[in-house]
């Protein structure tokens, strides 16, 4: 059974327009609204003891292990949010 969960976004807008937003199928439709450029913020990738979130392509640290791919997917998004959308 597929459950209806609401999701929060972030969106950065830039004062030349320019959007900003970790990707999220439900935002695909953003996408085709004009030129874009789609780039990795990281690797959620298992590693010894679990998960790691490597934020190294935007310059952040390596988080984990967690137990779950979702703690880590989790923390990654936390991390994102806070770093570069604040």
């Amino acid at each position: 059974m597929k459950q209806n969960k609401s999701r929060q976004f972030t969106i950065a807008v830039a004062p030349d327009g320019e959007l900003s937003f970790i990707y999220d199928d439900a935002l695909a439709a953003l996408i085709e609204e004009g030129d874009a450029t789609t780039s990795r913020a990281s690797y959620v990738e298992p590693a010894m003891g679990g998960w790691t979130a490597d934020l190294a392509p935007v310059n952040g640290p390596v988080l984990g292990p967690f137990h779950l791919r979702q703690e880590a997917l989790d923390a990654e998004r936390e991390w994102l949010d806070e770093h570069l959308f604040s």
